[in-house]
């Protein structure tokens, strides 16, 4: 049986009228997000991220088009319907968006506060969502007394307070130096896995993707410029978008070695294996590396690898049939 796609996405476009001018933000997009996945979107600076996760939940309405919410149209739904669509389809946001009045409990209690949840069950429910993300001591903090991945933190707490199916994440790190922008991803990470909810992640940081993501659209200029799992895009970009954005092996001949070279890929099978080193342990051939390009998807290595071409036949065939031992992809590199 196949599954069925939490979110449906089909021919969305939208269209914001300026003055004489129309700006195509999005144009005729179409995607499904399952159950249980991290779902990245990532595109350059005005490609229509933020319009399209604004669209999802209706905080931006669509010129036309379709979103299904478990087989419900978002774009048709009435204004109590859509105020229940928005608890169980939460949003965090790059400011943080926190009451800088109330404390650090008020702040993640007032979601509760809004539907009528009694005082004692929404204390119980805030002291329980600091916990899972690592602020039970913050809880009488104002946001003003906090940093900024503990103000995330916060945002994260309250967007879970409606206990939602689906967390919208518009760049939600980027704001964030690099070593908190990593807690914060490793929490959004341990949520999805822990409570089982799906995550929409609007970026324009590869980094992001590559670390939490299973799959990917790539938006250029309102399109879909490519989509698959993290794997397959960033192993076998196809689009211009793609490449700039993604892009593991040389795009040009510009970035060639000057001389005979044998290109190594790394595909995610070779994780933790020392295969330079096991060449020069046991074949005795010196690697002269040229250039190098790895990145970890998933606690997986990833990228290529240039190697000087061993001098003599029979040491390049040793190399050639080591490498197919270890299941290492090859390719021989002639340069003019």
């Amino acid at each position: 049986m196949t599954q069925q796609p939490l979110i449906a996405i089909t021919e969305l476009s939208k269209v914001y009228n300026t003055g004489d001018d129309e700006v195509v933000a999005l144009d005729c997009i179409s995607l499904n997000v399952y159950k249980g996945e991290i779902y990245g979107v990532i595109g350059m600076s005005g490609a229509g991220k933020s319009t399209l996760i604004r669209c999802i939940n209706r905080l931006d309405k669509p010129t036309s088009g379709c979103i299904l919410y478990r087989g419900r149209d978002i774009i048709t739904m009435e204004k109590k319907e859509l105020q229940r669509l928005r608890r169980k389809v939460s949003m965090i946001f790059q400011q943080f968006n926190l009451l800088m009045q109330r404390t650090v409990a008020e702040n993640v209690r007032y979601p509760l506060e809004i539907v009528g949840i009694k005082r004692a069950e929404a204390n119980q429910r805030v002291e329980e969502l600091l916990g899972i993300v690592g602020l039970e001591d913050k809880a009488n903090a104002y946001p003003a007394q906090l940093s900024g991945g503990q103000r995330q933190r916060v945002a994260i707490a309250r967007a879970l307070a409606s206990d939602p199916e689906v967390l919208l994440s518009d760049e939600a790190t980027s704001a964030l130096d690099p070593m908190t922008t990593q807690s914060i991803l490793s929490l959004l990470k341990d949520i999805n896995r822990r409570l089982g909810i799906t995550i929409i992640l609007i970026t324009h940081e590869m980094a992001v993707i590559r670390q939490i993501c299973d799959r990917v659209t790539i938006l250029d200029g309102g399109e879909i410029a490519e989509e698959g799992t993290v794997d397959e895009v960033f192993m076998h970009t196809k689009s211009e978008a793609g490449r700039r954005l993604f892009g593991a092996a040389p795009q040009t001949p510009d970035d060639e070695p000057s001389g005979p070279a044998i290109r190594l890929v790394f595909d995610g099978s070779s994780v933790d294996r020392p295969i330079i080193a096991g060449i020069v342990k046991e074949l005795g051939i010196m690697i002269n590396i040229l250039s190098a390009d790895m990145k970890q998807i998933g606690g997986k290595t990833y990228g290529q690898m240039l190697i000087r071409s061993p001098q003599s036949e029979e040491s390049k065939r040793a190399l050639q049939v080591y490498l197919d031992g270890e299941k290492i992809p090859y390719k021989e590199v002639n340069i003019k």
